[in-house]
Formats: C-alpha cells, structure tokens, sequence
C-alpha cells in the first residue's frame, strides 16, 4: 500500500498547466540568463510558450499578464543529468548483465509526488536513468516535470534518448551476491561477471555483436536497395539500442567512481568505435580530467558527497571545479529524490570549493546538463526563442536563503508557493474528511488496530522507503 500522495495547489495547477499558454511579462527582476550575463532590473516576455524578449525596456501588449518582480532573480530551470524521479517500481532489471532491452519510458508514473516537490525546488528537466546493477543497463529518458499531465506527456520533445552503464560495485556485486543474517534460505544465484575485469568484457562483447548484428542489417538492406528480396534479419531488441550508440542515435551515460575504470571505459569506447556522452557521479574524475575532455565526455558529478561506499574515499569537493578548469563540461546532478529539491544550492558549493563564479556555478545545473542531453537549443539558459522554463527565486539562487516561488515551463506556471500555501488548510480540511469518512467505515475491532499501527513511528518510515 502507497502513503497517499497530498499535493497542494494540484487542481488549480493542472487546469493552468492545460490551458494555452499565457503571454506573460516579468519586469523588474535581476535576470541571471546564464549565457548572457546578469541583467538587473531586467524583463523578459514570454509569449506562445517561448521567451520572445529579453532586456531592460520590455514593452507589455496589451494582452500580457505582467509579474511585478522587484527584488527577485529570475534564472532558467533547472535540470538535472542523473535521476530516478518518477519510476514506477524498481529502478533496476538486475536479472542479466546486459538489459539494454527494457526502457524507462515505459515505467514513468506521473502522480509521483516527488515531482510537485522537485517543481517546488526549480527543477524542470530530467534525466530519468536506469539503475547500475548492469554493465549495460536500461534506456533512458529526459522528462519536463509537467505536473498533471500523462507520462507520454511529460517527455522531452525531441531529446535525443540514452542507455544507462555502469562500472565497479554495483554491477560486480551480482556476481557474489551477499548471504547473511537477512538472506536465509538458498544461496542466491550468482551472475556473470563478478570482478570489474569482468564487467569491462561484458560490455566489449555486447558491442561485437552489436557490430555483427548492425553489418547484418546492413547487407539486407543493400541488398534491397539493388531490388533484391532477401530475408531480413531476426529482430533483436538487446542489440537494437546497441546499434543506436554505434550509429551516434542514442547516448551513453556511464556510472563510475575510480579513474583506473574510467580510462578503462574510455578505452573500450575508443576500440569499438562510440562515444561515452557522460559520466556520471565520476568522482576520482580529478585525476583523468584531460583524458575525459580528450574522449570528449561530460562529467555529472555530485558537489561534495564522499566516504558513503568504498569507491568514493577519493572524493573531494573540488572535482568539479578541477574537471571544470581542465576542459570537461560539468554538471551537478542528484540522484535522489530529495537532493533534486535544492540543485541550486550544490551549484553554490563550486563557489567555495573551486572559486568558481556565479554564472559559471548556476551553469552546472542549467545549461551544462542541457549541453550533455542535447538539449541546450531548446532549454538552459534564458535566450529568445528557447523555451520559456523558467524560475523565480525570492533571493539569489546561490543563496541558502533562496526559495522558489514561481516555475513555468513551455510558458505555463507549474508551481507558486504563495498559492500553494493558501490552500494547504484547504487539503487539510479535505484530508482529514476522507479520513474520518474512511475510519467510521471500518468495523471497531479493524478501526483499533489500524489506529495503533499508524500511531507507531516506525510505520510511515518503512512506508517510505518502499
């Protein structure tokens, strides 16, 4: 059983989300485009979904809905390379060690709460991965956070798609799965590979017969192109998104922590003949960044986490700065539901571990995740004719102080806090109906015992964690 999900503000959002979007013009604010420098007292016009103007003098049409924003920072949305937000069931198919076959997509849930509150914190854009229990993982997908819509609705319009690597710990550890105190019974059963030699060939083997099965193709279709009639190929959906790397149609987001197995995946790439697009979490990235820049990946990186498994005891806080200053396009990314609420703040700590400057830091998540997902012509940076995915802040972004009190994205606001704090007592109201509707139905021997399992404090957390 699920908690239940209580989203303030959910109906009246949903209805504005729906409807076209509004020509809007916020006016004095101080406009941090990211790209362009920081604007004060600046104005920016959306119109049909779009940033149409940027600038000091923004004339309102008539037509406009004009947000005073005196004393507040206006910055693109914020948008996150490495996420499990919205995954409807286990994040990993850790069956085999190659499930290239399965894809995210077809498991997004878009009631999941943690997206109203990653809204609430500036997010608008996301990678939404497969987990790292393979050495090939699932394909992947980048999602706009649009609350009340369907899943299909909430994909990124054209992004280019990817598929999840990973390196080290987690994929290895199938291969001698634990067996304790809380794994009784038999023996789980072990799976190939269980050492990271043996994760490397995995992944050399899985692209050689990707290269056979893609040749294969390719005959059948010159063959047809002559005005042949041959037999095609059996369909393969393991090998399919394989021949989409190869081919430069989908990219590779590769989890690792040490630089021997970073250079190792480099390497395998070189040989077979694709591009590792971004390393992801990549925290010994410090000690190879210029073979990274030479490859040409991305590093996505967390700001300052370390010492939480064995693989991140080399880490440091200037990582990203030091990948940053070598030639490597660097982002900040979360991985959990909560850190994706306050990616603004972890962008400030490249401030005080790498001196890096304001513009330079809120690139690390806006524009710099949108250079890794191919997105950047589209969102990242508040420029005409991107989209309109935009955040208010009530003070500088960079700021533990900072709240988010307005987010649009495509032009449609997705979140106000002032809103959503004036109908809170609202959805109290409501709740508590429901739930004494619920309770008077219940006969009194069930109403007791329900009543002391949820008075019990372990209850919610372990709903939680499922």
């Amino acid at each position: 059983m699920r908690q239940a999900n209580w989203a303030p503000t959910l109906c009246a959002l949903v209805l504005s989300s729906t409807a076209p979007a509004q020509t809007i013009l916020i006016r004095n604010a101080t406009v941090m485009t990211v790209t362009k420098g920081t604007i004060q007292n600046g104005s920016v016009l959306i119109q049909n979904g779009k940033v149409s103007a940027v600038g000091k003098n923004v004339s309102a049409p008539a037509d406009a809905t004009v947000v005073d924003a005196a004393g507040k920072f206006l910055t693109p949305g914020i948008i996150d390379c490495h996420s499990h937000t919205a995954v409807e069931g286990s994040v990993n198919e850790g069956t085999v060690s190659d499930s290239s076959m399965v894809n995210i997509k077809d498991v997004i849930n878009p009631t999941d709460i943690n997206i109203y509150r990653a809204l609430a914190g500036g997010l608008t854009v996301s990678n939404v991965l497969h987990g790292s229990a393979n050495a090939i993982g699932g394909q992947t997908i980048v999602v706009k956070l649009r609350w009340g819509k369907t899943a299909q609705e909430m994909l990124f319009e054209g992004a280019t798609p990817g598929i999840k690597f990973a390196l080290g710990e987690n994929p290895k550890r199938q291969g001698y799965p634990a067996q304790g105190f809380f794994n009784q019974g038999p023996a789980p059963e072990r799976r190939y590979p269980g050492t990271r030699l043996g994760v490397e060939e995995v992944i050399r083997q899985c692209f050689q017969e990707a290269k056979i099965y893609q040749a294969g193709w390719q005959t059948y279709n010159e063959k047809v192109a002559r005005g042949e009639h041959p037999i095609p190929p059996r369909k393969d959906l393991r090998l399919e998104p394989l021949v989409e790397v190869l081919e430069g149609k989908r990219y590779v987001h590769a989890h690792c922590y040490r630089s021997d197995e970073i250079l190792m995946l480099l390497r395998v790439a070189d040989e077979m003949g694709f591009k590792i697009r971004t390393l992801q979490h990549v925290l010994e990235g410090y000690k190879v960044a210029k073979e990274i820049a030479a490859h040409g990946a991305g590093a996505s990186t967390f700001s300052d986490w370390w010492s939480y498994k064995a693989e991140a005891y080399d880490a440091t806080p200037y990582n990203a700065a030091i990948m940053m200053k070598k030639g490597v396009l660097v982002s900040l990314n979360s991985d959990s539901d909560e850190l994706q609420r306050h990616l603004n703040l972890e962008a400030a700590k490249t401030m005080r571990y790498g001196g890096l400057s304001e513009d330079e830091a809120l690139a690390m998540v806006t524009i710099n995740p949108a250079k890794q997902l191919g997105i950047d012509d589209k969102v990242g940076s508040i420029e005409v004719g991107k989209s309109a995915d935009l955040v208010l802040f009530d003070q500088d972004p960079l700021s533990n102080f900072s709240k988010a009190q307005k987010v649009w994205i495509d032009g449609h606001e997705y979140f106000d806090r002032e809103k959503d704090i004036e109908t809170r007592p609202e959805f109290e109201r409501k709740k508590k109906a429901l739930e004494d509707k619920e309770a008077a139905a219940e006969p009194a021997g069930k109403r007791k015992s329900g009543a002391a399992a949820s008075d019990s404090p372990a209850a919610p957390i372990a709903e939680e964690r499922r």
